[in-house]
């Protein structure tokens, strides 16, 4: 497992570094290689809350090219200006698109598109999801006790979104109750998160 430190704060509710683990590793590796993208531009595809864009900030704050975060709400025009542009000063372009497909009205823009390359990040392993729950915990400035990740990764969907809103659960339970975020917290944040009784699932 390993992490990228993002250069610019990423704000209060995502973590000031990217895990990079199973589901994001191929993406990270090719964001870092922009040189051998054909046609100069990739689309990244992903599910909600699963660090697309940190990936888009720390690919642009490497200088090495332009990052369109949520292109599919841009106008598709516009799109295959910059695509153009891209061809035309050698300067890689990546697209950021919230969700698994992107359905592209514009033909131009989506033969084009249709030949670059395409990212995609998967659903995160167990490991990856032991450092996401570290890293939403830093980011909270939330101590959580020794075993907290050996009890909550196998009781979690694996899912990005739950990851994150599990952490703020117990961060939010843990406040309330003005107590240390323990087993019982745990437990009750996935009852929340995850629906009844599943943080009693042995």
């Amino acid at each position: 497992m390993s992490q990228i430190a993002l250069p610019l704060d990423s704000g209060e509710a995502s973590p000031s570094r990217i895990v990079v683990g199973a589901g994001n590793r191929g993406a990270v590796d090719a964001l870092a290689q922009p040189q051998d993208w054909p046609f100069r531009t990739a689309v990244l595809l992903g599910p909600p809350r699963s660090g697309k864009s940190l990936l888009a900030r720390w690919f642009a704050a490497q200088g090495e090219g332009e990052a369109i975060d949520g292109a599919q709400g841009w106008d598709e025009t516009e799109l295959f200006h910059r695509w153009n542009r891209a061809q035309e000063d050698g300067r890689p372009l990546l697209l950021v698109v919230d969700g698994e497909a992107w359905d592209i009205a514009l033909p131009d823009l989506a033969s084009r598109l249709g030949g670059s390359l395409q990212l995609a990040i998967a659903a995160p392993d167990d490991a990856m999801v032991a450092e996401l729950i570290a890293a939403h915990a830093e980011q909270r400035r939330l101590a959580l006790a020794d075993g907290a990740a050996h009890y909550l990764v196998p009781r979690l969907t694996r899912s990005y979104a739950a990851i994150e809103r599990v952490v703020a659960e117990i961060d939010r339970i843990s406040l309330e109750r003005k107590a240390p975020a323990t087993l019982s917290v745990w437990r009750d944040a996935l009852d929340a998160v995850e629906g009844p009784d599943q943080g009693r699932l042995l």
